[in-house]
């Protein structure tokens, strides 16, 4: 059996949103900065015009997605459970084909990890944006990021990401894309400081 190898295409793909709510920001690391990157996909995939399916844990508590992420004309979700795999969106994904997701959000060794076991287990690859994804802990963090790698999901950064769907300086909207990666992504606390 051959192991997987990770290719992703637009044509297959969809951006998930996981819990980027504004009660969340006092509380997570590097919470500006994982929103900016998560804001670069979602512009990306506007772009792209992949679909995009937000989710929200119980908004009725935790507030609604932050003003930062245009999630309109989104699939947008609450929730009680830590999955952004509730029928209502497996459904969704069964319908549109999806093969592989790009996967952003909060808290990693949560809702995240939840989510990229259960599409693993649905047979869909999972592309897990490092930067586009934080906890409150450093250490739940950096440990989710391996289970899930250990259960299949590629690990993997946003610019890397992006070029991999585009495949080609020559894409029609490589540009657009390559606007938003101009700037480096901001630092979010990934690597330990020297």
């Amino acid at each position: 059996m051959a192991s997987r190898l990770g290719k992703v295409a637009i044509n297959s793909s969809a951006l998930f949103l996981c819990d980027l709510q504004e009660k969340f920001r006092p509380s997570i690391k590097y919470f500006p900065q994982i929103v900016e990157v998560a804001g670069r996909m979602l512009a990306a995939a506007k772009i792209l015009k992949m679909p995009i399916i937000t989710t929200e844990q119980y908004p009725k508590g935790l507030g609604p997605t932050v003003p930062e992420l245009n999630v309109e004309g989104s699939k947008i979700v609450s929730k009680t459970c830590f999955t952004m795999m509730v029928p209502e969106i497996e459904e969704h994904v069964k319908n549109l084909g999806v093969k592989s997701v790009v996967l952003c959000g909060i808290e990693t060794q949560a809702c995240v990890q939840a989510t990229a076991i259960d599409l693993i287990e649905k047979d869909i690859d999972v592309h897990v944006i490092a930067d586009a994804c934080s906890s409150r802990s450093m250490v739940d963090r950096m440990v989710a990021f391996e289970r899930m790698k250990q259960s299949g999901a590629f690990i993997t950064t946003s610019e890397s990401m992006l070029l991999q769907l585009l495949r080609d300086a020559q894409h029609p909207n490589f540009r657009e894309v390559q606007k938003l990666i101009w700037e480096s992504a901001p630092d979010t606390g990934l690597l330990t400081k020297q």
